[in-house]
C-alpha cells in the first residue's frame, strides 16, 4: 500500500536559491566535471537502471549496494547498517552533484556536507518491517513508476535548460520550474528507495 508523499519514509528538500551565481552557472560544464569525476569513481562510473539516468548503480567494486541487499534480505532478513549508512551517503553526494548541475544550487557540492540537498531515508527494522520477498519482485512493481519518470525526466531536461537561461540572463530561477524539477528528483528518489535501496515496502505515491 503507497504512503502518502508526507509521510514516506524516503524524502527530500532542495533550498531555494534566493540569490544565483551567473557566471558559474555560464560555465557549469566544465566547473562540475571535477566532482562528476569523483562521483563517477565513487560509483564506478556505470548505470545499471537506465530508468533512472539521475543515480548511477553498480553491482560491485563501488556504488549501490543493491545485490547484496537483496541476497542479505531474501536468506538473512538483515539489512546491514553500514551498507544503509553507505547506500545513503552516496545518494546525498549523487544528489548534490544532480542539483548542481541542473543549476538547482550554487554550492559547488562538498562530498560529504550536506548543503543545500536535504535527503532523509528511514533505516528500516528488516526483520519486522521487510518483506523476505519483495526485493525480488520490487522493480516489476515499479514498472509505472518508471514509464512516468521517463516522460517527467524529458520535461525536466527542458525545463532545466529553460532554468540556465532564465539564471543566465536574469539572476533568478523560476520558482514554479524549480518546484517541478525538485518534485520530479524527490519521485525519483522515493521509487530509488523502495526498487534498489531497498529500504521500505511502502509502495510509492504517484505525485510530486
Amino acid at each position: 500500500m503507497a504512503a502518502s508523499s508526507e509521510t514516506y519514509p524516503a524524502r527530500l528538500t532542495i533550498d531555494y536559491p534566493e540569490r544565483c551565481d551567473r557566471l558559474t552557472t555560464l560555465l557549469r560544464i566544465p566547473v562540475i566535471l571535477p566532482i562528476l569525476l569523483v562521483l563517477g569513481l565513487v560509483t564506478g562510473g556505470e548505470s545499471q537502471f537506465q530508468h533512472l539516468p539521475r543515480w548511477s548503480v553498480v553491482y560491485g567494486g563501488g556504488g549501490y549496494l543493491f545485490a547484496a541487499t537483496v541476497l542479505m534480505l531474501v536468506f538473512r532478513k538483515k539489512y546491514p547498517r553500514w551498507w544503509f549508512d553507505w547506500n545513503l551517503a552516496l545518494t546525498r553526494f549523487a544528489a548534490r552533484v544532480l542539483s548542481y548541475f541542473a543549476v538547482l544550487t550554487h554550492q559547488y557540492p562538498s562530498t560529504d556536507e550536506e548543503q543545500a540537498v536535504h535527503i532523509e531515508i528511514a533505516y528500516p527494522d528488516a526483520a519486522k518491517d521487510l518483506n523476505r520477498w519483495l526485493p525480488l519482485v520490487k522493480w516489476l512493481l515499479a514498472i509505472p513508476h518508471i514509464i512516468v519518470l521517463a516522460f517527467l525526466n524529458l520535461a525536466v531536461v527542458i525545463c532545466t535548460i529553460i532554468g540556465w537561461f532564465a539564471i543566465v540572463f536574469t539572476g533568478k530561477y523560476p520558482r514554479g520550474i524549480f518546484d517541478f524539477v525538485v518534485g520530479v528528483v524527490r519521485w525519483d528518489l522515493r521509487v530509488m528507495a523502495y526498487a534498489l535501496l531497498l529500504t521500505t515496502d511502502a509502495y510509492p505515491p504517484f505525485g510530486f
